[in-house]
């Protein structure tokens, strides 16, 4: 059953029986916005499905699929870019009584909650977006953050961390942030438990707000060249970004690091002033390509998890 955006965004009829007739449409379509008990992705005690080769229940028989891919570590996080914003996906709606409103533009945005994640039950049918659900992509479901666009989530237990695209709405539990794709929640390793207290940060393509590396607390090398000016943002070019500080102190500390422990890439390792912000960046690189196979080397090198910027 396919439902256009336009009608899933509509208010709903004020009257009773519409709006019950509206919820089971909801819960009836592959469309959005889901219904709670249509969010997958959550442990639950009461299930008795289970993935043919992982242990544990799965809400509603959610959960891996027969044949996931061999490569689920090494699928690569979203490459942010400056897309159009969704005619009909960011648009008011209403779920249970509860009223939402999403952003309609992509600006500075930082959450923190428990995120959890949908798999199987939602794979090959359409998101908000209209595009189909694939569990092995690396995307979101978010309430109110802007349809498309991208985000960092990163696990408050063990600071793995990963770039989603957002083109979906969810989760409506209470208490939920954010519902990951099975790939992305696989990156993050709470695939088992169900659900994890994340940090969510929207990524802004091009300038602004960005993201603060997981990284960002660790003890770093000797400060370098402390003294020395920061240049304000680079203009077109493709880059790896490493992190964002609020201090320059620690911004210097990872800078030292990277270029201790990976001396090959030192003259490419730039700090740049963003108001009262300090970006940390890697580059420039000829191609997106082979910037993301030096974001797989300092990840081998370092665990950090740099992301590609392209002005």
């Amino acid at each position: 059953m396919t439902i256009s955006p336009r009608f899933h965004l509509a208010r709903r009829a004020a009257a009773p029986l519409a709006a019950a007739l509206f919820s089971l449409l909801l819960a009836a379509c592959g469309s959005t916005p889901r219904t709670p008990e249509s969010r997958a992705g959550e442990s639950s005690p009461s299930s008795t499905a289970s993935a043919p080769t992982r242990g544990g229940g799965y809400y509603k028989d959610d959960g891996p699929g027969n044949n996931p891919p061999p490569n689920l570590d090494r699928i690569p996080d979203a490459v942010p870019r400056a897309e159009p914003l969704h005619r009909f996906a960011n648009r008011p709606y209403s779920v249970f009584g509860e009223r939402y409103v999403p952003a309609t533009s992509v600006r500075p945005f930082r959450q923190r909650g428990v995120a959890s994640w949908y798999g199987r039950r939602f794979h090959g049918k359409p998101t908000s977006s209209g595009e189909i659900y694939d569990m092995y992509a690396m995307t979101a479901a978010h309430p109110t953050l802007p349809i498309p666009s991208y985000a960092r989530v990163t696990s408050v237990a063990n600071g793995r961390s990963v770039v989603v695209r957002v083109n979906d709405r969810g989760p409506f539990l209470r208490g939920r942030v954010m519902d990951l794709s099975y790939a992305a929640a696989h990156r993050l390793g709470y695939i088992n438990a169900g659900h994890a207290e994340v940090e969510v940060e929207l990524i802004v393509p091009g300038g602004g707000q960005s993201i603060i590396a997981a990284s960002t607390d660790t003890p770093a090398a000797p400060a370098v060249a402390r003294n020395e000016p920061v240049a304000m943002l680079p203009g077109q070019g493709v880059f790896l970004q490493v992190g964002v500080f609020s201090s320059r102190t620690n911004a210097e500390d990872l800078r030292g690091r990277i270029m201790r422990e990976m001396a090959s890439m030192a003259d490419r390792v730039q700090l740049f002033a963003d108001g009262e912000r300090f970006r940390l960046q890697v580059g420039p690189w000829h191609s997106e390509s082979e910037a993301r196979g030096v974001a797989e080397q300092i990840h081998r090198v370092l665990d950090l998890q740099p992301f590609v910027v392209v002005r």
